[in-house]
């Protein structure tokens, strides 16, 4: 919510915004019951998100790292796969147990 107010931009276009930018994501479907909610939701493709809005919205959306990833984190990340890496990335700088 803070970022969207930060952008003047409503909640709905940042989500839309956020998903669109992460990895594997190539399509949202959306839904709208009225011309309004649609046309919001199609301005959320001209929105643009720095690199510190993602964090922002990562800071607060994040999942909790689960077991046994946050314990490979922990103690294993030398020794972890190019797929593990690349899956705890991500959290790497953070704690684990809160994710």
């Amino acid at each position: 919510m803070a970022v969207a107010q930060d952008l003047g931009v409503t909640p709905a276009q940042v989500a839309l915004a956020y998903t669109m930018r992460r990895p594997g994501v190539t399509t949202l479907v959306v839904g709208a019951r009225r011309p309004e909610q649609l046309m919001d939701n199609l301005a959320s493709a001209d929105l643009i998100l720095s690199d510190d809005d993602i964090a922002r919205i990562e800071r607060v959306s994040r999942p909790i790292v689960p077991y046994p990833h946050w314990h490979q984190l922990a103690w294993d990340l030398p020794r972890l796969g190019t797929a593990e890496r690349a899956f705890l990335a991500p959290y790497a700088h953070s704690d684990p147990a809160v994710g």
